[in-house]
């Protein structure tokens, strides 16, 4: 059996469909058969009949040289992110993580000891949102690490929160900051540059803790979940901001068959990542849309739960949903409005 590789026909490069084109098409023709089964491809996670509740499951994948650089990026931290990037996948379906599962293929560059750091990451936060590591795999790689993780949760049928909710006039909704992540890799890179060209030259990385913390060390954005229970806000659609705001805006509009307006001038930006923004000479509200890994939620509310939570911190509106016929749209901060695209970072194609 051969690969089919006939430069005589006509072949499609994945680079050309990107990641979510590349799903959709291998997943088109996949139908969920079985009873228990209540959401399958299509959202943060797939979704099955519970005793109580309805249980999450959600996998991810990360790869060397295409996810993280060692260079630059602490084994611990690492394992911290492996698992924090997968409970976010469980928020936003307004879920809770129970356990996971976490897979490693490791070239034998990689020590014992290197692995035990991986791992004590991989605890760390394990504790910090109360999961159980309950099982995974181990094997050999000609390329590199790369982790694999799979993440059990479950939630209250009552307050399960899809893609497809979203509803004409409701509010679009961002937990904490964006774009912060994007600028801590950027920072790294830069200072990998220059040690590559001088290795006498030491990384100089002070006064950027804010930037690099969110880069190598995001958290799950559990607590905004506790915060919304609180308020007794239910969203009526969520996601998670994994690959910059406006990707995920664009797939909350196509889940909801609505169209989405996002505000310029109401996307919260850290003081520290605009400073940092203009050490680079780069915009900051270009990479809050499409920088990606922030690991905050997008979601949409109810008008009249506007008053619940407008003088709360944690959340700012930056938008709001609209007919399908009015389009998706960016209204910059001079009234001008301009279609909204997708340009975050997507492991399929070529960056």
């Amino acid at each position: 059996m051969t690969l089919i590789d006939d430069k005589s026909i006509n072949t499609t490069p994945i680079s050309s469909l990107g990641e979510f084109g590349l799903i959709e098409r291998l997943t088109k023709d996949f139908k969920c058969e079985n009873k228990s089964t209540i959401k399958g491809i299509g959202d943060d996670c797939a979704v099955f009949k519970g005793a109580k509740n309805y249980k999450l499951l959600s996998t991810d994948m990360l790869v060397e040289g295409v996810h993280f650089d060692l260079s630059y990026t602490p084994l611990k931290h690492l394992g911290f992110k492996a698992v924090a990037v997968n409970v976010s996948d469980i928020c936003a379906m307004n879920g809770r993580t129970s356990q996971l599962t976490i897979s490693i293929a490791v070239s034998n560059r990689f020590s014992v000891e290197a692995l035990d750091e991986l791992y004590s990451g991989i605890k760390l936060a394990c504790k910090e949102y109360s999961i159980d590591l309950v099982g995974g795999d181990t094997t050999s790689s000609l390329s590199g690490l790369v982790i694999s993780v799979s993440v059990l949760g479950e939630v209250d049928p009552k307050k399960i929160t899809y893609r497809d909710g979203a509803k004409v006039n409701d509010l679009l909704v961002v937990t904490g900051d964006l774009g912060a992540a994007y600028f801590g890799l950027q920072l790294l890179k830069r200072e990998k540059e220059i040690f590559k060209e001088n290795p006498n030259v030491q990384p100089d990385l002070s006064g950027h803790d804010y930037a690099l913390n969110r880069q190598l060390k995001p958290e799950a954005p559990v607590k905004y979940l506790k915060i919304l229970e609180e308020l007794s806000i239910t969203p009526t659609s969520m996601i998670d901001i994994s690959d910059g705001l406006s990707s995920e805006a664009l797939h909350i509009s196509k889940a909801s068959n609505v169209g989405v307006s996002l505000q310029e001038n109401k996307i919260p930006i850290d003081y520290t990542i605009m400073n940092l923004a203009s050490e680079f000479n780069l915009n900051p509200i270009a990479y809050a849309l499409s920088g990606g890994e922030d690991y905050e939620l997008l979601f949409s509310i109810n008008q009249k739960d506007y008053d619940k939570l407008k003088k709360d911190p944690d959340f700012t509106i930056v938008g709001y949903v609209t007919d399908i016929s009015v389009g998706n749209n960016f209204i910059a901060t001079d009234g001008s409005i301009h279609p909204l695209t997708a340009q975050g970072w997507d492991g399929m194609k070529e960056q």
